[in-house]
């Protein structure tokens, strides 16, 4: 079967299908090709489903803290881990079930599942079907990273997609990676009861973020009762007649962790190895993500990249973003780019993470002059009120421009409150735009203000303010 189409998207992420959407609704006809599981990671095995755990996990450490909020319960709380997992099984099933019926029921998209591989620039073989468009979108996105460490070859590990088959409180898990990934999961599981070590090469955690963030979460994570081994220099695994044993070099602890399971989270590679991208002329960089330029247009004419295996984000809301951009530029005669965006992203943990712009680390090495506020998040009412206090908010502004440059929340509400930040540096405003609203009381937002209000000049050149 040979078929000819406007557009070819490959994969179903969170690009692709609003993609077909909008070409569909200009008239094009599209075919839309997924190989395993629509909706892509988000749906399947990142945010939905993982997102419905932590949700699981913060109404378990709830009920152990009943008796803080006068709450006296009759028996202790149990961990019914098979109605967790079936929990988000049926979210993400959902979520998967309504992203395939609309692009089925979509007028002028054509779904084929399958394998999709390029036979030229414009050309793509699904099986033993081949199809041809002027203009292919790529939105493959990615998986895990299997680390080549000594002993991996002989012990069975879990990776951010397989955990997700549990349907028991592993005794003992062992997670390999202090990053996002890593730290969500370790949280979520020692509050279903399992007893966790983290084993984080780096001497601190996600070491992308200001030390003093990465410390207060390390500070959050020990006070659960999660273990960290950070400055794990030589890291090796081995069976062991309890499950796995993780041998470390670091500067203190015992030289070996003795654990019932293994988490893989060091990092994902994009899934663009088996698509035949070098016969289509598309040029990737030494880790595989496609080249891109501001536009998302990859090296080869007609062809662009979306979502995670470009490269320029990892996330869902970039990916989304992705699309808008490309939308915007092919129908609406729109100029979008990726360098225009704001980046922000979230850590789940509780209490969240909400980041968006520079760190202060990365402001510092910019030279530029600074003004830098923070307040604890024990002097924020509505954590009070919820008795959720851990963490603190700061921001990052840039002193001669009065742009905010970048801003942490880690607190409760974190990941919400956020966006309030977020808007203002969209909007291209002064932070004193923000520090003059009046916010609503009691709520975590109602700070910031307060926060922009108590900015403190910093030198650059040194680590005080």
């Amino acid at each position: 079967m040979t078929g000819r189409f406007d557009a070819i998207v490959i994969g179903a992420g969170q690009a692709g299908p609003p993609l077909a959407g909008r070409l569909t609704a200009a008239g094009m006809t599209v075919a839309i090709v997924e190989r395993k599981l629509f909706g892509g990671t988000c749906v399947n095995t990142g945010c939905m489903p993982t997102k419905t755990l932590v949700a699981s996990a913060y109404a378990a450490h709830l009920a152990h803290r009943a008796g803080d909020y006068g709450v006296v319960l009759d028996a202790p709380p149990r961990i019914d881990m098979a109605r967790v997992k079936a929990r988000a099984d049926r979210v993400a099933a959902n979520a998967r079930s309504g992203v395939e019926t609309w692009l089925r029921g979509m007028q002028g998209c054509t779904v084929l599942q399958g394998h999709a591989r390029f036979e030229g620039p414009d050309t793509i073989r699904v099986g033993d079907e081949m199809l041809s468009a002027p203009r292919v979108f790529i939105n493959v996105g990615g998986r895990a990273v299997v680390p080549d460490l000594p002993g991996i070859d002989r012990v069975s590990y879990l990776t951010n997609t397989s955990i997700l088959m549990l349907d028991r409180v592993p005794r003992h898990l062992v997670i390999i990676g202090g990053s996002y990934i890593g730290l969500e999961f370790a949280q979520m599981y020692r509050r279903f009861g399992a007893a966790v070590t983290v084993v984080e090469q780096a001497s601190r955690l996600i070491g992308r973020e200001d030390e003093d963030i990465s410390h207060a979460i390390a500070e959050i994570l020990e006070g659960e009762g999660i273990a960290l081994r950070t400055g794990a220099q030589c890291i090796r695994v081995a069976p062991h007649a309890e499950g796995v044993a993780v041998g470390v070099a670091c500067a203190s602890g015992a030289p070996e962790i003795v654990g019932s399971h293994l988490l893989l989270a060091v990092g994902r590679r994009p899934n663009t190895d088996d698509l035949g991208l070098d016969t289509a002329g598309v040029v990737t960089d030494p880790r595989g993500y496609i080249r891109v330029d501001d536009g998302l247009g990859t090296t080869a004419a007609g062809i662009w990249a979306l979502g995670e295996c470009n490269g320029r984000g990892a996330f869902t809301h970039t990916a989304y973003n992705d699309f808008e951009i490309v939308a915007a530029n092919l129908l609406d005669g729109g100029q979008r780019r990726v360098s225009a965006r704001v980046p922000a992203y979230a850590l789940y943990i509780d209490p969240p993470l909400g980041r968006v712009g520079m760190t202060e680390t990365e402001a510092r090495a910019a030279g530029r002059k600074l003004l830098v506020g923070v307040r604890p998040m024990s002097r924020v009412g509505r954590a009070i009120e919820k008795d959720e206090t851990k963490g603190f908010m700061k921001a990052v502004v840039d002193a001669e421009s009065e742009r905010i440059l970048g801003a942490a929340i880690l607190g409760t509400g974190g990941d919400e409150a956020i966006h309030g930040i977020l808007d203002i540096m969209n909007a291209g405003l002064p932070y004193t735009a923000l520090r003059r609203a009046m916010p609503i009381h009691p709520t975590v937002s109602e700070l910031i203000p307060t926060l922009l209000g108590e900015l403190q000049p910093v030198d650059p050149q040194r680590g005080d303010t």
